[in-house]
């Protein structure tokens, strides 16, 4: 009898031994799960050249450096493609969580090289302000696209995209149908190149969710959204009852921009 409890135990340690690094490797995958990007979103709202000037100089010479310093990598800038008028300034700074927002704002304050490189910027007075205004909105990353995806460095143009609901479960159900019932997959088929997808958590005109598209030129933004509107998949999703435009959306906003020369993405 003990032989046999000796075997059944050896078995067993034996069974135990080969899981546990079965599960081990599983629970392993799990967490290296890569956790989903936050973004905020700056247009800044200008008056003429000279103020245009200082907010790229502050860009260009004081925050790129700094938030790179701080782990945000990957800033955009971009001007508007057609501006009516003097153009608008857009920018895009990622963070890997919440966390790392909140101490970036406190770590400029206290950042010698930032605070004198911008600080034609900075301490602009109020009779002579570097803009006008800044709208800022914070955007949490799809969990289909956690992370910036940075195009090859070439001529390109991009497109900012806004599809607004008319309620927060609308909302939530595009997000759904980007991330769970194939938009995104059939936007890369079609051949669209996505720059980010994000939920926009804090902002103005919400529920809303954004994301950026680039392409070499126009002649390609347009073959490639014929392409996806033309697509049997895509035809079939969006005429699905539950995931319909007029339930869905309740208005949509486009700008086309070209990144600064020392934009980052």
């Amino acid at each position: 009898m003990k032989r046999r409890s000796f075997v059944k135990a050896s078995l067993l340690t034996g069974t135990m031994g080969g899981m546990l690094p079965a599960i081990g490797n599983a629970m392993e995958t799990k967490n290296k799960k890569v956790n989903s990007e936050f973004y905020e979103l700056r247009v800044y709202t200008l008056k003429n050249d000279v103020q245009q000037k200082l907010v790229e100089d502050y860009f260009k010479n004081a925050a790129i450096p700094a938030y790179n310093r701080l782990g945000s990598k990957n800033i955009g800038v971009f001007t508007e493609l057609k501006p009516e008028g003097q153009t608008k300034l857009y920018v895009l700074i990622p963070f890997k969580s919440l966390d790392d927002f909140l101490k970036v704002q406190h770590s400029l304050v206290n950042d010698t090289a930032y605070q004198q490189a911008g600080a034609a910027y900075l301490n602009a007075p109020a009779t002579d302000p570097a803009y006008e205004r800044i709208e800022s909105s914070l955007l949490e990353a799809f969990e289909q696209m956690p992370q910036l995806a940075i195009p090859e460095k070439k001529p390109r143009i991009f497109e900012l995209r806004r599809y607004e609901s008319a309620s927060e479960s609308a909302g939530k159900k595009k997000i759904e149908m980007f991330n769970n019932a194939g938009e995104m997959t059939i936007f890369k088929k079609a051949g669209l190149t996505p720059v980010f997808f994000g939920e926009t958590l804090i902002g103005e005109l919400r529920p809303n969710l954004t994301y950026m598209l680039t392409y070499e030129d126009m002649a390609e933004h347009d073959k490639e959204w014929k392409a996806f509107g033309t697509d049997p998949e895509w035809k079939k999703l969006s005429t699905t009852p539950e995931y319909t435009d007029a339930k869905l959306v309740s208005h949509i906003t486009a700008t086309f921009l070209t990144p600064a020369p020392y934009s980052q993405i």
